[in-house]
C-alpha cells in the first residue's frame, strides 16, 4: 500500500490532466507527519513541540504556482500480486496490478477521485524509478493511505441479502428468527452490584457475564460481505438500492475488482475480523490501517470480465 512501487525508469508517472485547483488543500509531508505525531503520541498527551507543529498544519492555498490545467503526479495507492491474490484478473499474462489516484475529490459529475488501474507483467520490470512521483498538495487527508504491506486472506462471501431469489430471503428471515428464540434462552443473567463488596469485584463479574453471552449472527454481518479492502468479492448496497454496473463498451456486467473501506472491521460482528486482530482492543492499525476514508466510507472499482482493458468503474457506498 501506497508505494513504492515496481515502476519502470523510462515509463512516464501517471498524472491528473483533469482541470481543477491542483495547489491548495494539505500538504502531503503535513499529512504524514501528522500522522507519525499522533503515532507517536498514542499512550500520552502532545508535546509543546507536537501541538506547535499541528497548529502549522493548515489548509490552504501551498502551491499558488501550481495551475489548475498543470498535469499532477498520481499518489500511488496499492500494489497487486496475482500470485498472492487468486481472485486478481486482469490481462492475460499480467500478474501485477498497480492503483493510482488523485487525492482530490473534484472528478466528473460526482465529484470524485480519480482511479488509474495499471496491469504489467512484473517480470518485465528492468531499473525501477526512484524517486517516485508524488502530488505536493492533497485535498483531503483522508485521500492518503498510510504506506503497508498487505496479507492477504482468501474468505467466502455470499451475495448481498437483497439480490437474492425471494423464497431464499425468507428462508434467511426464518433461520436468523430461530438463532435469536436460541439466544434468548440461553441469556445470562447480569449479576446485581448488591451481590458484591467493591466496584472492582462487580465490574469484573460483569465482564465476565458478557464474555458468556453468545454472540448475535446474522446473514448480512456475519455470513454475506466482508467489510475492508479486497480484491473480488460481492458488493454491498447497504445505502442505496442495488444498481447495475455495466461495461460501457460491451454492456457486460462488471464486478467489483477492488473495494476500498474505512473499517477492515465494521464493528457489528467479529466474525470477518482475523483471529491475531481480536484482542487487539480497537488498535487503529487492525480496524483502520490505511486511514483513507472516501465519499460516504465506501469505494469500488469495477472492471469489465470480457476485456479488463475496458474503461472501469466506480461505486460507492
Amino acid at each position: 500500500m501506497a508505494g513504492p512501487l515496481l515502476w519502470p525508469a523510462d515509463e512516464p508517472w501517471p498524472v491528473c490532466k483533469a482541470v481543477h485547483p491542483k495547489g491548495t488543500g494539505h500538504l502531503l509531508s503535513d499529512v504524514r507527519q501528522l500522522r507519525r505525531i499522533q503515532e507517536n503520541a498514542r499512550e500520552r498527551e502532545y508535546t509543546d513541540e507536537e501541538q506547535r507543529l499541528i497548529e502549522g498544519m493548515t489548509e490552504g492555498n501551498h502551491v499558488p504556482e501550481l495551475q489548475e490545467r498543470a498535469p499532477l503526479p498520481m499518489l500511488a495507492v496499492a500494489q497487486l500480486y496475482a500470485r498472492e491474490i487468486p481472485d486478481l484478473v486482469g490481462p492475460e499474462d499480467h500478474d501485477l496490478l498497480q492503483v493510482f489516484w488523485c487525492p482530490f475529490e473534484v472528478h466528473g459529475a460526482d465529484r470524485t477521485i480519480d482511479v488509474v488501474l495499471k496491469w504489467r507483467r512484473s517480470t518485465g520490470v528492468g531499473a525501477v524509478l526512484t524517486p517516485q512521483p508524488e502530488p505536493p498538495v492533497v485535498g483531503r487527508k483522508e485521500c492518503v493511505p498510510n504506506m503497508c504491506v498487505v496479507h492477504p486472506e482468501r474468505v467466502v462471501e455470499h451475495e448481498y441479502l437483497g439480490l437474492l431469489e425471494e423464497e431464499l430471503q425468507e428462508e434467511i428471515d426464518e433461520w436468523e428468527e430461530g438463532l435469536l428464540d436460541e439466544e434468548e434462552e440461553d441469556e445470562v443473567e447480569p449479576p446485581s452490584s448488591a451481590s458484591y463488596a467493591t466496584y472492582e469485584e462487580y465490574a469484573e463479574a460483569m465482564a465476565v457475564a458478557q464474555a458468556a453471552e453468545p454472540e448475535e449472527i446474522n446473514y448480512m454481518s456475519d455470513l454475506s460481505i466482508a467489510p475492508g479492502w479486497k480484491v473480488g468479492g460481492f458488493a454491498s448496497w447497504h445505502l442505496t438500492d442495488p444498481a447495475p454496473v455495466d461495461c460501457g463498451v460491451c454492456g457486460a456486467a462488471m464486478p467489483p475488482l477492488l473495494t476500498v473501506a474505512t473499517w477492515e472491521c465494521d464493528g457489528a460482528s467479529r466474525s470477518w475480523l482475523p483471529i491475531e486482530d481480536r484482542d487487539a482492543g480497537g488498535d487503529p492499525h487492525a480496524t483502520n490501517p490505511t486511514d483513507v476514508y472516501l465519499g460516504r466510507g465506501l469505494m469500488r472499482v469495477h472492471t469489465c470480465p470480457t476485456d479488463p482493458a475496458h474503461p472501469h468503474r466506480l461505486s460507492f457506498q
